[in-house]
């Protein structure tokens, strides 16, 4: 693992539960998670090689850093990048062998991999075999949710939904907690309150996947009761599908703009 971030290091709690061993090269990271191998350069090394190389690095970092890591994938290795902004076809060449593009699959975790409840996107590149693409699959489902995309444009949108979205829901919840703040409750109030209802409305979703979100919104609107009257101020005007739309189609702007 080149770089371990806070991304990285949450990712890498969940990916050592596994069976396989983990080597960190980190100049800056001053201890390495438990049962993990921690190296501040390449050179320490030497010749071992490794099964998977997983890029953490900033996407500008990428065409100095990582030529120096290609000896050292095995010939049956692939890469796992989780470099926002950096193609596959990038990270393929740069690491390549020779005239032997690198096989790489890029992943795009979410905030919730801290608790172990990231929704991961994942793409596999040219190259990428299917023994490859399950065992990425795998190490990604110890972190949460694995949604697989059939190519880097789905990434990006995968992005705008997930990779971004817990800075959306985090901004609704302020704005929640904000308004109950506003009919008269504390903030420690307001927040159990807007919170608790979050966290068990979206286990019920969850829990009912048979039935659609707006059969499960209808369950518990009665005509002319105080949902209703609270639904017809959120959305009735159709202000709040609108926002939603405009706001994945700017990050998804974004996110092309950033390839």
């Amino acid at each position: 693992m080149i770089g371990c971030g806070k991304m990285g290091g949450a990712l890498l709690e969940y990916w050592k539960r596994g069976s396989e061993s983990f080597t960190i090269v980190d100049p800056f990271l001053e201890k390495a998670p438990e049962g993990v191998t921690l190296v501040k350069e390449r050179s320490e090394l030497g010749d071992k090689r490794f099964d998977v190389i997983i890029v953490a690095i900033k996407p500008q970092m990428i065409d100095d850093i990582l030529p120096d890591y290609a000896p050292v994938l095995s010939d049956n290795g692939y890469v796992i990048s989780m470099a926002a902004g950096a193609g596959i076809a990038r990270i393929s060449k740069v690491m390549a062998k020779g005239e032997q593009p690198a096989p790489v699959i890029r992943i795009m975790p979410n905030l919730p991999a801290f608790v172990g409840k990231a929704t991961n996107g994942l793409v596999a590149g040219p190259g990428v075999t299917d023994e490859q693409r399950k065992h990425a699959h795998a190490m990604m489902e110890r972190t949460g949710t694995v949604v697989e995309v059939d190519d880097e444009d789905q990434l990006d949108r995968v992005t705008a939904v997930a990779g971004s979205g817990p800075g959306y829901v985090f901004e609704l919840a302020r704005a929640y907690v904000a308004a109950a703040e506003g009919i008269g409750f504390s903030h420690e109030q307001a927040r159990a309150l807007v919170l608790g209802t979050l966290e068990g409305t979206i286990a019920m979703a969850i829990d009912q996947d048979g039935q659609t979100l707006e059969e499960l919104r209808n369950s518990v609107t009665s005509k002319g009761g105080t949902t209703a009257a609270g639904l017809d101020a959120l959305n009735g005007d159709g202000a709040v599908s609108r926002k939603f739309e405009q706001t994945l189609e700017a990050a998804y702007n974004r996110a092309v703009e950033l390839r």
